[in-house]
């Protein structure tokens, strides 16, 4: 039995890596070595999750997060994009798992309902990686820069309704993530802190004539500094594994002694500009 879950844990690290190419049963049952007959149960009972649902939820909230952020990529563009034949039978797919319509979503999102969806995979994705990572622990040397911050104060599942914002600013200001450095200061664990008291800050590097004027906006100086540093590498439901490493693991077997500063995440690649495991974060952990 624990050769079959090890040939399901490639399937669902092949459908993570190919989620943009077509993807059939008959393939998945060969990459699994299992019959296709026996393989779609043994998926379905592993993981909770038919393989055929799993794909469909990934693939739609990758739309999802293009059609609330990339406001230059048409609806029709993103449905081709999730392998549906047409913007028709893409929009009835939504719309029976967000409970609204991609324009619906675009104008107003609703994220709560979004999230509900995603739990399971949350779940999944997280007792897959424990079970897997390795990571790799460096030092570096952060410098102090101007940065403009949007502050989240409010629930882990109201997160993307900050993100949504921060982006509409960083767009009217001119202040693109390829050319500006992004980041996020992590005070509260979410999964710890569930309620309105979670703070989370979006960051980005600025010049000194950018205007911070917004009221949503605000102006601090990240204090660079040395940390210990993993480079990270796949989805954000998975990353706190990395965070979780370098407390319980590096932190007491090395002779360090913490800084008083959050955790720090630098966004290289964003999802979903890249695909999911495509995405790279730098986790910072301030040190003396």
């Amino acid at each position: 039995m624990s050769n079959c879950k090890a040939r399901l844990e490639k399937v669902r690290e092949y459908i993570e890596l190919n989620l943009d190419e077509q993807i059939n049963l008959d393939t998945l049952s060969k990459v699994a070595h299992l019959s296709k007959h026996h393989f779609h149960r043994l998926f379905s009972v592993e993981y909770g999750i038919t393989v055929a649902t799993y794909v469909r939820l990934l693939r739609l909230k990758k739309a999802a997060y293009q059609i609330a952020y990339r406001d230059d990529l048409s609806i029709t563009t993103i449905a081709l994009d999730c392998h549906y034949e047409s913007s028709e039978a893409f929009s009835r797919a939504f719309r029976k798992v967000f409970e609204q319509s991609p324009s619906a979503f675009r104008t107003e999102p609703n994220w709560a309902a979004w999230q509900l969806h995603f739990d399971g995979i949350f779940k999944l994705r997280n007792e897959a990686f424990l079970k897997y990572s390795n990571f790799n622990v460096e030092y570096a040397e952060l410098p102090t820069l101007d940065v403009a911050v949007f502050e989240h104060r409010d629930s882990p599942e109201n997160l993307q309704y900050s993100v949504g914002k921060f982006i509409e600013w960083r767009k009217s200001n001119k202040v693109p993530p390829s050319r500006y450095r992004t980041f996020n200061l992590i005070y509260d664990d979410p999964e710890e802190v569930v309620d309105t008291s979670f703070r989370f800050d979006l960051c980005c590097q600025i010049d000194k004539g950018t205007d911070t004027s917004d009221s949503n906006i605000s102006l601090k100086t990240l204090q660079g500094g040395r940390c210990a540093k993993i480079r990270f590498v796949g989805s954000d439901d998975v990353i706190g594994c990395a965070v979780r490493y370098l407390y319980s693991q590096w932190l007491p077997q090395s002779s360090e002694t913490l800084r008083d500063a959050p955790v720090l995440f630098e966004r290289v690649t964003l999802f979903p500009d890249v695909t999911e495991h495509e995405m790279v974060t730098d986790v910072y952990l301030p040190i003396v």
